[in-house]
C-alpha cells in the first residue's frame, strides 16, 4: 500500500473532519453548513475558492507551475432522509437525516487530497476540487453543468469516486463504458368507477388494472429486450382505497426503470405506454403514464479509465484493481459531468467485517480505514495527469 506521506500525516484530522460532517448531515441543496465547512478548509490550505454554483456547490482551484493543463476531481456532499440507527458517538444530530451513503467520507477524502497537494506542489497545471450538492435524487451534478461548471473551470477531464462496502477495503474497480445505470421514474394513474365492494358489477375496478399492469410491465424486459442486453422495471408503490368494503375510483402505481443503453431506455418507455393504454382499454377506464428520465447512465471514457486504473494500482497494487467489474443498476448524477467531459468514475472498496451494512442502510457508517487510500488515489491521479 503506497499511502502518500502527507495524507498519512492527516489521519487523525481526516477522521475528525469526517465525524463532524457525519454528525451534521444536510440533504439536497440545503448543504449550507457543509459548504461553509468545506470552503473554510480549502481557503486555509491556500486554494482559490468559488461558492454558489448549484446554490451550495464549492469549487477549489489549486495551480502550480506554468502548464495550462487541468483536471477536475469531484466529491458529493449531501445526505439522505434516513433516521440513523448506528448509535455511534458521531451519529447524526439532525433527526431524519443521515450520511447513509458515505458522502461525508467522499468530501473528507477530497479535502485531504487538496491539502496534501497544496503541501507537495508536485504537479504542473491546475487541479479543480469539485464539491457537489444534491447527488441523491435531485441532480446537483446536472445543475452544476447547466450553470457553467466547465465553462468557468475549463478542464481536460473529470473524475469521480464512490465507496463500495461490498468490495474489500483496499481495492478499486472501474471499467470502460457503462458502470452504473440510468435512473428513470414513472407514475401511472388509472381512473375507473368506484362502487360498493359487494356490488363489484357496478364498478370499473382500477385494482384489476393494477394487478394486470404490474404483471404485464415485467414482460417488457423478458419479452422485448435481447438477452445480452439488460434493463430493470420495478413497481415500488401502489396507492388506492381507504377501507375494506369500497372499490376505489383510482389507483396510482409508481416505480423506477434502470438501463445502460439509450435504445433500451427508449424501448421500455414505448412498451410501457402501450401496456398502460391497452390494459385501460381492456377494463374500460382512463389511464395516464408520466415517465421522467432523471439520471443518464454513468459511462466512463477509455483513456480516462486507463488513467484511473494506473493511479489506483500505484496506491494499492495492480492485483487489487478490478478493471472489468459487473456494472450495477444503481445510478449516479456524476453521469451528467461524464456527458459533458471525458472522465472516469471508480468504486473504492470499503468493506469491513463479514457482513457490513450496505449503502442507504440506517446502520451504515463510512469506513474510516479507507480515508487515506481514497485521498492518496486522488493525489496520485492528479500528479500523474499533471506531471512536473
Amino acid at each position: 500500500m503506497n499511502i502518500v506521506p502527507e495524507v498519512a500525516a492527516l489521519d487523525t484530522e481526516m477522521r475528525r473532519w469526517r465525524h463532524h460532517l457525519h454528525a451534521h448531515p444536510e440533504t439536497a441543496f440545503e448543504e449550507v453548513a457543509t459548504a461553509a465547512y468545506v470552503a473554510e478548509r480549502l481557503r486555509s490550505f491556500g486554494l482559490e475558492v468559488h461558492t454558489g454554483l448549484a446554490r451550495t456547490g464549492v469549487v477549489g482551484a489549486l495551480s502550480n507551475g506554468n502548464s495550462h493543463e487541468s483536471i477536475g476531481l469531484r466529491a458529493d456532499m449531501d445526505a439522505l432522509h434516513v433516521e440513523e440507527q448506528t448509535g455511534l458517538p458521531h451519529a447524526s444530530n439532525h433527526r431524519g437525516r443521515m450520511h447513509a451513503c458515505g458522502h461525508d467520507g467522499h468530501t473528507t477524502m477530497l479535502l485531504a487530497a487538496a491539502r496534501a497537494m497544496a503541501q507537495r506542489r508536485r504537479f504542473d497545471g491546475t487541479a479543480y476540487f469539485i464539491f457537489q450538492p444534491a447527488e441523491e435524487n435531485e441532480g446537483g451534478g446536472r445543475v452544476m453543468v447547466e450553470e457553467g461548471l466547465f465553462e468557468r473551470f475549463p478542464m481536460r477531464a473529470v473524475y469521480g469516486m464512490h465507496n463500495w462496502p461490498r468490495m474489500p477495503a483496499g481495492t478499486f474497480a472501474m471499467r470502460e463504458g457503462p458502470l452504473m445505470g440510468a435512473y428513470d421514474i414513472f407514475e401511472i394513474v388509472a381512473t375507473g368507477k368506484g362502487a360498493h365492494a359487494a356490488m363489484a358489477y357496478q364498478a370499473k375496478d382500477p385494482m384489476l388494472f393494477a394487478a394486470h399492469a404490474i404483471q404485464a410491465l415485467q414482460t417488457i424486459v423478458s419479452r422485448n429486450i435481447h438477452p445480452m442486453e439488460t434493463g430493470v422495471v420495478s413497481v415500488t408503490q401502489v396507492h388506492a382505497g381507504d377501507t375494506w368494503n369500497v372499490i376505489p375510483e383510482q389507483v396510482v402505481l409508481r416505480g423506477t426503470v434502470r438501463t445502460f443503453k439509450r435504445e433500451v431506455q427508449d424501448l421500455i418507455e414505448v412498451r410501457m405506454r402501450g401496456i398502460v393504454a391497452g390494459i385501460a382499454a381492456t377494463f374500460d377506464m382512463q389511464a395516464s403514464l408520466r415517465y421522467e428520465r432523471r439520471y443518464p447512465a454513468t459511462v466512463n471514457s477509455a483513456d480516462e479509465t486507463a488513467n484511473a486504473a494506473r493511479a489506483a494500482a500505484a496506491v494499492v497494487g495492480d492485483a487489487h484493481v478490478e478493471r472489468n467489474p459487473t456494472p450495477e443498476m444503481t445510478s449516479e448524477d456524476f453521469a451528467f459531468m461524464l456527458q459533458a467531459k471525458p472522465g472516469c468514475y471508480v468504486w473504492l472498496g470499503a468493506g469491513a467485517g463479514a457482513d457490513p451494512p450496505g449503502l442507504h442502510n440506517p446502520r451504515y457508517d463510512f469506513n474510516d480505514g479507507v480515508l487515506a487510500i481514497g485521498a492518496s488515489y486522488w493525489v496520485t491521479l492528479a500528479e500523474q495527469q499533471l506531471p512536473l
